[in-house]
């Protein structure tokens, strides 16, 4: 196809550069979200994703346009296989956004909003402009309110600071998460103190913060701690 002959003003021109403009715009929306927020993935990422599954979705919908009109005993042509590995190969692009610290997992959120702005971009290039709107519109109320709904519900719970000493490379970190998970008891932060008040460097300290709903419930999770061989003293603050 010569550039020079190309007509720029054809009804497929107008139609490709209005669904690139409006991916750009609705999952730019949504990172604008996440650059407030000061996430990973920000408002560059996500209208970049956007516009690239678009962009995708364009390709195989117009761009084997001639190929196949001048090839008309081809047969079995599959608009969706191109799209679809946009859907899987993304994943690759949203695990880069999780960081894991400890028994601590981040940037989930960020992660499946990636995932869910390519599927914007997808939708918008084979012309599904409601879908990508309500689906944008639901996104953005769910990342801007849905957080305060979570930490109202939080409020609820009894937070409490668990003080675990123990003797140092005898108890494993992992043996009392075990024991909190056992409980069923959400592990909230986890922090590591090698000379807990300088008392003695045989000893190690493990901090956990954690929620309760039923605060009756504490005495058996301190038991189960307790009854670890080499823990020294368990106690907590709420």
């Amino acid at each position: 196809m010569d550039i020079l002959t190309y007509d720029w003003f054809s009804d497929k021109t107008v139609t490709i550069t209005v669904r690139l403009l409006i991916a750009a715009i609705l999952c730019g929306l949504v990172g604008i979200e996440r650059e407030f927020k000061r996430h990973p993935a920000g408002f560059r990422t996500h209208l970049l994703v956007g516009v690239g599954s678009c962009l995708m979705m364009l390709l195989s919908i117009f761009g084997f346009e001639d190929f196949l009109n001048s090839h008309e005993q081809i047969q079995g042509f599959d608009p969706s296989r191109l799209p679809a590995y946009v859907v899987s190969g993304i994943g690759f692009l949203g695990a880069g956004t999780i960081l894991v610290h400890g028994v601590t997992v981040r940037g989930l959120t960020t992660a499946a909003s990636i995932w869910v702005v390519a599927g914007i971009g997808l939708v918008v290039g084979i012309g599904m402009y409601y879908e990508a709107i309500f689906t944008t519109f639901v996104m953005i109320a769910s990342l801007l309110f849905l957080n305060k709904f979570e930490d109202l519900y939080l409020r609820k719970q009894r937070f409490h600071h668990v003080t675990v000493i123990v003797e140092n490379k005898e108890v494993s970190l992992s043996s009392i998460v075990n024991e909190l998970e056992a409980c069923k008891v959400p592990i909230l932060n986890v922090s590591i103190d090698d000379h807990p008040n300088d008392a003695s460097t045989s000893l190690i300290k493990y901090s956990f913060k954690i929620h309760v709903s039923n605060t009756k419930k504490l005495p058996e999770v301190y038991d189960k701690i307790q009854s670890i061989e080499n823990v020294h003293k368990v106690f907590a603050t709420e």
